[in-house]
């Protein structure tokens, strides 16, 4: 099965909580705070690699997570940074964010990496608020939570070569020939329904990629058929091979209408390089042979009579396409990718305050929630610190605005308050 679009839902790692502790040892007098930070969470990172063809992996799993860091421990002891992960997509794979549209990575080479979510700040331990005038500081941070983004995979495959036609032209049987790709051939149109690549070997033992299109017919630029669906497979091909089936009723016409289509579609794709391969000579007489092949000639001076089925004048004319191989560099597809704010932004400072009965009222938001967490109702410190936090956010003008009125109970996780003016 052949895949070449696929979303995925990843979420870096939350980062782990500080703690409050103290040092409590039998030997030593006003041992002081001694509450370690919590771990980083992991990173999730995009590797290009030569391992995988398609999307396909992508079907199956959908949704990444990268690993929490842990809470901080008594002793000064730091929580474990949680583990980054790497998720491997094929070679050529173009990655777009779906929530701003932006692509943000065009990973075209193997082993390129890009960060796409970066893990959440672990969260500092009371031992780092001690100063000299505050030697016993009773509170602690959160940990920052992950990153949570969808993003779109798109696949453009990097052949060297690629072939097209109309359906039913013969381009199955002949990367089955040239190479030991075996694709599914049938005397009707429209067998290959995805693309297929074929390896085939030079002279000098090294190797090229070629791409079996699937059969483009009038109108696939605007959707019409299968093949609109793989045309960007072929804009990163050094040339392409035009396949012609010498026994339908026009190839002239055939020909014409596959590169307008190549037109509509992209002038930058109809203006690539072209070797025509008039196939099935096997099937026509030697008149129509030499009629088609002077009437191509006056279109271009690289046309070639072949046929797949029986291999006739298939060395020469793979001969010609290894040499061009070797002439025509990669071309340069400049994808316009964009600067990538999101793999980083950790902020969630946003609130929402809302009512519930009559005297009653929810604040919720990512930062206040977890801040809310590590604060212990019962230290007098931690809610004097919690108090100043949801002053300097705004909370309270954020409730006077809702309607709040003095003697309300209102409720940010577990805790739950008075309002007083």
């Amino acid at each position: 099965m052949f895949l070449d679009k696929a979303k995925i839902k990843i979420l870096s790692g939350k980062g782990g909580n500080g703690i409050v502790a103290w040092r409590r040892e039998k030997y030593v007098d006003k041992g002081g705070p001694a509450g370690g930070n919590g771990g980083k969470g992991g990173d999730i990172y995009l590797v290009a690699t030569e391992d995988l063809s398609t999307l396909m992996d992508f079907q199956f799993q959908s949704v990444f997570k990268a690993e929490n860091g842990e809470n901080g421990y008594i002793k000064t002891q730091h929580g474990k940074c949680g583990k980054d992960l790497y998720i491997k997509v094929p070679v050529g794979t173009v990655v777009r964010d779906v929530s701003t549209d932006k692509i943000i990575a065009d990973l075209n080479t193997p082993e390129q990496t890009i960060m796409v979510a970066k893990g959440g700040r672990g969260g500092r331990g009371n031992a780092c608020f001690a100063t000299a005038q505050k030697r016993a500081p009773q509170y602690c941070e959160p940990g920052e939570n992950g990153i949570e983004r969808t993003l779109e995979l798109e696949l453009k495959l990097l052949a060297d070569v690629g072939l097209l036609g109309m359906p039913n032209a013969g381009k199955s049987t002949l990367i089955s020939s040239i190479s030991s790709a075996k694709p599914k051939i049938a005397n009707y149109p429209f067998t290959t329904l995805v693309p297929h690549l074929g390896v085939v070997k030079k002279d000098s033992g090294d190797g090229y990629v070629v791409a079996d299109i699937p059969g483009l017919i009038e109108g696939a630029s605007e959707g019409i058929g299968l093949g609109h669906e793989f045309l960007r497979h072929v804009e990163r091909c050094r040339f392409l091979i035009h396949l012609v089936d010498l026994t339908q009723e026009n190839p002239l016409e055939n020909y014409r209408i596959i590169n307008e289509e190549l037109r509509k579609h992209s002038e930058q794709l109809a203006s690539v390089y072209q070797v025509i391969a008039l196939n099935k000579i096997d099937s026509v007489d030697e008149e129509m042979r030499e009629h088609y092949l002077s009437e191509f000639k006056k279109l271009s001076n690289d046309v070639f009579l072949i046929s797949a089925a029986t291999r006739e004048n298939l060395k020469e004319f793979m001969h010609f396409v290894s040499q061009k191989v070797d002439e025509i560099p990669k071309p340069v597809i400049v994808v316009e990718v964009e600067e990538d704010d999101g793999a980083m932004d950790n902020d969630d400072s946003a609130y929402s305050v809302y009512k519930v009965d009559k005297h009653t009222y929810v604040v919720e938001g990512g930062k206040i929630f977890r801040l809310a967490n590590v604060t212990d109702g019962r230290n007098t410190e931690q809610l004097y610190r919690f108090q100043n936090i949801l002053k300097a956010m705004g909370v309270f003008d954020a409730l006077k605005a809702a309607g709040v009125q003095e003697g309300d109970v209102v409720k940010i996780g577990h805790l739950e308050f008075d309002y007083l003016y």
